[in-house]
């Protein structure tokens, strides 16, 4: 028990830790698609310079969360093999097919959309990034299908021992995975907006371009405005469909009181935010409200966290409710080789969350006239003619 214990708490480390990357990836994608195709149809050079600046620190985020993604899918073989012995046919092919799209559709046209700067037309290299943002969406949805399952099992037939798929349409169309991905988009821009307005906020607060800092607010704002109801409503939808379906008994107390208390803080924000919006002034010269938002960056984060564990914290003691109990999922080994996985993952996983904070925090107090992202190359210096 000591030792299922503890491979729990590493595949909570591990999923929980990578869940915060991929919030901010979906959001941060969708709102640079946005801005690209206001700069594409009729912006102007500040609408190139904001895709830039804030899809450099999409990058960034992108490309550390990746890692801890590739370490949270190895423990599937690694440390919970009855998992994939019993039921890798079902749980096996959502999970397959988020590889297929994330590793390499998204990673591909992401790779084109970075060295593709003046050298594909604006249309195409526009078209790149949207292709990016739908194919993250639709790894987020293959994720969930394989969660939806393992909270509400459905479209499976028993064969001897093991699970096989009885109906696809069933096991895609899950309202359990269907809600939370609702849940999840919301609370992604939620993610992004914080951000995007945070950022902003401290560069106004320091007077440095305010032209582009205001309109990077306002968008951040309007991102905000537009998901923190959704991101509850959708958030009571699930819990009230999986009590009811499934059976799961959500475990109420800390998580539950801090996710509401933080979800009516960012609510709050994003009142002072409809109030000031009309007035572009006002907006970018509050330096009282341009400081709570500044301060505000963390708060999706820890609301993410906390409606987490709130929600996985309930399934137990059931890996596949009332199907696979999680002690008959855990690999048989030694608590001293557990605990050496889990400090050994702990540390890295810290080490890549300091990293990816520090990097964006770097580009983000340099502005956008440092980001390298879609800078064009220096030509080259024609060699000098020698004389005789």
């Amino acid at each position: 028990m000591r030792t299922l214990s503890l491979a729990r708490a590493l595949f909570a480390l591990t999923a929980g830790t990578h869940f915060l990357f991929v919030a901010l990836t979906l959001g941060l994608a969708t709102l640079v698609a946005i801005i690209q195709t206001r700069a594409v149809f009729g912006g102007g050079a500040v609408h190139l310079r904001m895709v830039r600046f804030w899809g450099q620190l999409y990058v960034i985020n992108y490309a550390v969360g990746i890692v801890t993604g590739l370490l949270m899918e190895f423990q599937f073989g690694l440390n919970w093999p009855g998992l994939t012995d019993h039921a890798r046919d079902v749980f096996g092919a959502p999970l397959a097919m988020e590889t297929l799209v994330a590793f390499f559709a998204e990673s591909t046209f992401l790779g084109l959309w970075i060295f593709g700067w003046d050298r594909l037309n604006r249309y195409a290299h526009l078209a790149l990034l949207w292709v990016v943002a739908l194919t993250a969406y639709a790894s987020a949805y293959f994720i969930l299908v394989a969660n939806g399952f393992l909270r509400h099992p459905v479209g499976f037939v028993r064969v001897g021992g093991d699970l096989r798929i009885d109906s696809a349409g069933a096991l895609f169309t899950n309202p359990a995975a269907l809600l939370p991905l609702a849940h999840i988009v919301s609370g992604a821009f939620l993610t992004a907006g914080f951000l995007m307005a945070g950022v902003s906020a401290w560069h106004l607060l320091r007077a440095n371009e305010p032209e582009f800092y205001r309109r990077s607010l306002r968008i951040g704002l309007v991102s905000v405005i537009l998901a923190v109801v959704p991101s509850v409503a959708f958030g009571i939808a699930q819990f009230t469909y999986t009590h009811g379906a499934g059976g799961v008994r959500p475990v109420t107390g800390i998580a539950l009181v801090t996710m509401m208390a933080v979800w009516a803080a960012m609510f709050l924000v994003a009142v002072m935010a409809l109030v000031k919006l009309p007035f572009t002034g006002w907006l970018a010269r509050g330096r009282i409200f341009l400081r709570v938002v500044m301060v505000t960056i963390p708060l999706p984060y820890v609301a993410m966290l906390a409606g987490w564990i709130y929600r996985e914290t309930g399934r137990q003691p059931w890996l596949i409710y009332g199907v696979l109990r999680t002690e008959d999922a855990v690999r048989p080994m030694g608590y001293g080789a557990m605990l050496a996985a889990f400090t050994g993952v702990t540390v890295l996983f810290a080490a890549l969350v300091v990293v990816n904070i520090a990097l964006l925090r770097r580009f983000a107090r340099l502005g956008p006239d440092a980001a390298a992202l879609g800078r064009s190359e220096p030509a080259a210096r024609p060699e000098p003619v020698p004389s005789f």
